[in-house]
């Protein structure tokens, strides 16, 4: 579905001045009780809506040159209850997590004996092939050679998932693509990437309707 995205002509522009928008989907019943929920397609609970709306009061005085979501569902529906005029952007759908699609992580580690984590130890084949956590980062590398000159322009949405956001925050830093397991965000949150001194860097991080009391769980 992706090899033949072509690269653009130009390379990325140094030090943009626009902002990138990140808006995680609002609240699922899988995201709700912590299950991976990669490429399987279910809505947002009325919470989720919710948080989509308030998501969507947080980012209305931005200036956006260029807003994508992922083609999923829960994704879509974030963007419109946001009010956000989005262009589906295939490589923004979750991590497919194969084998462990619908599983919590603690349901995994009691199979496994050990402390599982996706970003440490990977995932399995199942009835999706799964990825790797380098495979997710090199979709996210192909969302920012696009979006990068988008915010020469103004300020850029990207509306997905949990962890793919996670880890395309680590590509946008220039770090390994498993500094996203320590940087949690919550559903419907919103977060923006911007640059300091020449230098990317986080604006606000996970911000929402309320401050968490522990880590999400997907």
């Amino acid at each position: 579905m992706f090899s033949n995205d072509p690269l653009p002509s130009h390379p990325a522009p140094d030090n943009p001045s626009g902002k990138l928008i990140l808006l995680r989907h609002g609240e699922t019943e899988w995201s709700k009780s912590g299950k991976h929920t990669g490429l399987t397609d279910i809505p947002l609970t009325a919470r989720g809506e919710d948080l989509a709306r308030g998501a969507g009061k947080l980012v209305a005085d931005y200036d956006f040159s260029l807003v994508l979501t992922s083609p999923l569902l829960r994704a879509r529906q974030t963007a419109e209850l946001a009010g956000l005029d989005a262009e589906v952007d295939p490589f923004l759908v979750e991590w497919d997590y194969g084998g462990y699609e619908g599983r919590t992580t603690r349901d995994i580690r009691s199979e496994l004996g050990y402390n599982w984590s996706a970003f440490t130890h990977g995932v399995i084949r199942g009835d999706t092939p799964g990825e790797t956590v380098e495979e997710v980062a090199a979709r996210a590398s192909r969302v920012l050679t696009r979006v990068l000159p988008a915010m020469e322009k103004g300020d850029v949405a990207l509306i997905a998932h949990g962890h793919f956001l996670r880890i395309l925050t680590a590509v946008y830093l220039r770090l390994a693509p498993r500094f996203g397991a320590q940087i949690t965000l919550d559903a419907g949150s919103v977060s923006v990437l911007s640059y300091y001194r020449e230098q990317p860097a986080i604006l606000s991080w996970n911000y929402g309707a309320e401050l968490p009391m522990e880590p999400s769980e997907s």
